[in-house]
């Protein structure tokens, strides 16, 4: 199976590059099934009903979210009743919607998409990432109930990044990082067959800070004090992302790509 993950998107900057280009990168991987985070879609801070439809509109099978799930409050019910948005797996126990849910793909194949947050550095205490993933590992193995799965570990600390990273391996098909919206360079397939990717990047503009427009955020590294609030940048928006070639038989990965498209970044393709 061919899957394709996009990097959180980002305001308007990230919508539009979505819209515009990802049936086409859909096309270029020839991607069976496409993920996208889209937490900060709707002004940077959480993802709206409407551009979650956006979203599905352009091409995403799945959409997963973040720290951010439900800043936009019309979320709260809105994830209740569509099953292609998935949540933190590790948020509140009373928090609607699902963190993990295995999806119908093309050939009659099944992949399972879940999420965490990390720990480290996080402004919430979240529950353990780590022993939240496992009985969803253990009840979709590779190969038998599903024939793909990807984690998006969404977090501040590449540290914990790669724990999650080998502590799935063998059990996911794919570990991708999420949050902090700048790409690694470290894509790879680990010992047991997981492939990895500490950080997807975003889908935005990168002459930004992290996706903001650079002018308040300098503010206050230079002078400790704020004068509004953050705005997202506007300007042409990169699709950032990871492809994995995963082995239906055994659920393993084997080929593994870093995806970059459009806006100032340099190109990664097929």
């Amino acid at each position: 199976m061919r899957l394709l993950f996009l990097g959180d998107v980002m305001g308007r900057s990230g919508r539009t590059a979505v819209h515009e280009g990802l049936a086409a990168l859909r096309t270029a991987w020839r991607a069976d099934f496409c993920i996208v985070n889209g937490e900060n879609a709707t002004n940077g801070a959480g993802l709206s009903p409407d551009h979650a439809k956006l979203l599905f509109d352009a091409g995403a099978d799945v959409v997963t979210l973040g720290d951010h799930a439900f800043d936009q409050k019309d979320m709260l019910q809105f994830c209740e009743s569509e099953r292609r948005i998935i949540r933190p797996l590790n948020y509140s126990k009373a928090a609607p919607g699902r963190g993990a849910r295995v999806f119908d793909a093309p050939g009659g194949r099944r992949v399972l998409v879940a999420q965490v947050l990390g720990q480290v550095f996080m402004k919430r205490p979240f529950d353990d990432p780590f022993s939240a993933i496992e009985p969803v590992l253990k009840a979709a193995p590779l190969g038998a109930q599903v024939q793909a799965s990807l984690v998006d570990m969404h977090c501040e600390a590449t540290s914990e990044k790669m724990g999650m990273g080998h502590f799935c391996d063998g059990k996911a098909s794919v570990v991708v990082g999420t949050h902090t919206h700048v790409p690694t360079a470290d894509a790879m397939i680990l010992p047991g067959g997981t492939a990895y990717l500490t950080d997807a990047g975003m889908c935005g503009d990168y002459h930004s800070v992290i996706g903001m427009d650079p002018e308040e955020p300098l503010r206050r590294f230079v002078t400790g004090m704020s004068k509004g609030r953050f705005t997202p940048a506007s300007g042409a928006g990169t699709l950032s992302g990871i492809f994995v070639e995963t082995d239906d038989a055994t659920g393993k990965a084997v080929r593994v790509a870093m995806v970059r498209e459009g806006g100032v970044l340099e190109p990664a393709g097929p």
